[in-house]
């Protein structure tokens, strides 16, 4: 006997009109109870039918449904993303100044735009360049610890819009932000298979402070965060084409061995063949890294993801050595096709270093000849050097700084980072009281941050207790952003760190709000009162949101409103 469903076809499948909306079983129902009876005859169990059900489940695909709803699948995550696209582009060249680390990374993004690595600049740089007159750069290199790919970005921007105001510099961390919000709620849709969860998804991060500030400001983070759900939107797409390879291949091995598959085939099972959506991943992974080098702990970390879930596979699928088979037939292709492509995406995004003549560390190589690597090209041996160098710098950077925060504080938001803080006089545009206050603040909603705090818990029992993968997904997101930071304690960190994962702490709150919503099978007064939950906390949400916009995006307000927001002595 094995484990499917006895069920003629398209038993248990939701009405086309009611699934969208439905947060049921068939519908991605977080937690929810799938309908799928255990028992079923040995000849049925190896069809495509059958394999495709218990691999992947009985939902309906977007394009199963009318016109009219499936339109409702491309308007969900568009109009969040449109609604994130507006509170980041709006009056986005404010402040007319270099705000916190702006001044590194969009000063070396001109130098990139100028010379394809950075260069060195003048005392006071920074007067030249809130005046509009960038042109200031020196002919020496200088010495930078991250990689190039979010400092490109930002002179794309800048190469756009021109160098010369804040709108050109903040252009590309806007857009990523913009698409981030719009990745969340199409990943959302596809964990939860529910357009309201989607919804929610996109509109919790289209109006959260913290990533909405990390919009605002070209800090290498924005563009971490884009790259690194990029590659887990990826793997998702991998994991339902690479159920849909195995069942179909299964299922031809049995149909022409009379509907069962060969002792041999079922002993490993088959190989899937080049997994181009996996081979995505390892690209967008390769920009990750290319941007900190923190994103190795995600590509370690959705490495491992996507092997446990061909894992899982095969061994739901009834293939008998399902450890030894999927470690060889996907553990092996899973590290070709994402290690070595990121590898490579990674090497290419330092061309501009290679083609340079002047590029700090450029010709080390030359000076310090090796008997043991002197085999490697010079400019290779370099590059090396220069990322040893980067990496010791890295591991002793533990200078005080006065919004420096431990990660234990970060999902309560203990220290948030004041990237902006100024006094205008009364008669400022904006100034009408004695005392006013323009500032922007990494500080997220608290409506957002300490109810996705709260669950990651409840995510954690529904993994460990109810075998839910989507909870492990999630999961996963979270401790491969978050957890390495432990192993630093000394080293100084901040805040605004943790836009990395915070896609991935909204998809946690999204999953709860899915419980709280119920199964489509309950009662009428239950999905009522549900629903009325949920619409009242993304109400409170928003309401929040536009209490703390001013101190978000640079607004002129009396210094007592400024005040009134400080909700933490930590905050100020």
């Amino acid at each position: 006997m094995t484990q499917t469903s006895t069920r003629p076809a398209g038993a248990g499948k939701p009405s086309p009109a009611a699934s969208p909306a439905g947060t049921g079983a068939t519908a991605g129902e977080p937690g929810g109870k799938a309908v799928r009876p255990w028992i079923s005859r040995p000849d049925e169990a190896f069809t495509a039918e059958a394999l495709t059900t218990r691999l992947i489940g009985t939902g309906l695909s977007w394009r199963d449904y009318p016109p009219s709803l499936r339109l409702w699948y491309i308007l969900v995550p568009v109009l969040t993303a449109v609604a994130g696209g507006l509170l980041r582009f709006i009056r986005l060249e404010v402040p007319h100044k270099l705000v916190f680390d702006e001044t590194y990374y969009v000063k070396d993004a001109y130098s990139y735009l100028i010379s394809g690595y950075e260069r060195s600049w003048p005392d006071k740089a920074n007067d030249s360049f809130n005046a509009g007159n960038p042109d200031v750069l020196l002919n020496t290199p200088e010495y930078v610890v991250h990689p190039p790919v979010g400092k490109w970005m930002i002179a794309a921007g800048m190469w756009l819009f021109g160098p010369e105001n804040p709108f050109g510099w903040r252009f590309a961390a806007a857009l990523m932000g913009t698409l981030t919000v719009l990745l969340v709620s199409l990943i959302a849709l596809k964990l939860f298979r529910s357009l309201p969860l989607a919804g929610a998804a996109g509109l919790l991060l289209a109006v959260d402070g913290h990533h909405l500030v990390m919009s605002r400001t070209s800090l290498l983070d924005i563009f971490l965060t884009f790259w690194i759900l990029a590659a887990f939107g990826a793997l998702l797409m991998d994991r339902d084409d690479g159920r849909r390879r195995l069942a179909a291949r299964l299922a031809r091995a049995a149909a022409a061995n009379g509907g069962q598959p060969p002792a041999g085939t079922l002993l490993a099972g088959p190989w899937l063949g080049v997994r181009w959506w996996r081979v995505a991943a390892g690209v967008c992974m390769g920009l990750a890294v290319g941007t900190k080098w923190s994103g190795l702990f995600f590509l370690a970390g959705f490495g491992l993801l996507t092997v446990l879930w061909d894992l899982n596979a095969r061994r739901v699928a009834g293939i008998r050595g399902w450890i030894s088979g999927g470690a060889i037939r996907d553990g092996i292709p899973a590290f070709l096709g994402m290690v070595p492509v990121a590898g490579i995406v990674y090497s290419a995004t330092w061309t501009g270093w290679f083609l340079s003549d002047n590029a700090y560390f450029r010709h080390w190589a030359e000076s310090n000849p090796s008997a043991e690597w002197g085999w490697l090209p010079d400019s290779v041996r370099s590059l090396v050097h220069y990322h040893l160098e980067a990496y010791n710098f890295h591991q002793g950077l533990s200078s005080e700084h006065p919004y420096q925060a431990s990660a234990w504080s970060w999902l309560v938001m203990g220290r948030p980072t004041s990237f902006f803080y100024e006094s205008p006089p009364q008669g400022t545009p904006g100034c009408d009281v004695e005392k006013c206050t323009s500032a922007i603040l990494s500080v997220g909603n608290p409506l957002i941050w300490w109810p996705a705090a709260i669950a990651l818990v409840v995510l954690l029992f529904w993994w460990a207790g109810r075998r839910d993968w989507r909870a492990g997904a999630v999961l996963a997101g979270v401790a491969a952003g978050y957890l390495p930071w432990f192993m630093y304690p000394e080293r100084t960190m901040f805040y605004f760190y943790a836009v990395s994962f915070e896609p991935f702490l909204v998809l946690a709150l999204v999953y709860c709000l899915g419980l709280v919503l119920g199964r489509s099978s309950d009662p009428p007064w239950r999905r009522r009162s549900g629903l009325y939950l949920v619409v009242l906390f993304l109400a409170a949400v928003l309401l929040l949101s536009a209490f703390f916009y001013p101190i978000w995006t640079a607004e002129v307000i009396p210094y007592v409103d400024w005040k009134v927001r400080m909700w933490m002595p930590s905050w100020i």
